[in-house]
């Protein structure tokens, strides 16, 4: 699962405000700050959680796994 950190990292690295966003994958508002929040996307549906990861992907964004083994959290790049 994506965390708050990423959504809100992967909508930095491709200059979207919020509310592009919410437009782009056909959700609230409301609920795209919720999933940046401390509240996080584990309390969203994962039919909208997929939805903000696609338009993220589709914008650019690739969404990096943590990485226990070499001490790496969960991160976000854009493709080449």
């Amino acid at each position: 699962m994506i965390t708050a950190s990423q959504i809100r990292a992967g909508r930095a690295l491709v200059d979207w405000t919020g509310a592009r966003l919410a437009e782009t994958a056909g959700l609230a508002l409301q609920t795209i700050r919720r999933m940046e929040s401390q509240i996080g996307p584990g309390r969203s549906s994962a039919a909208n959680v997929e939805a903000v990861r696609r338009a993220l992907e589709e914008a650019g964004v690739v969404f990096l796994d943590a990485d226990e083994a070499s001490g790496v959290g969960p991160g976000v790049r854009l493709k080449l």
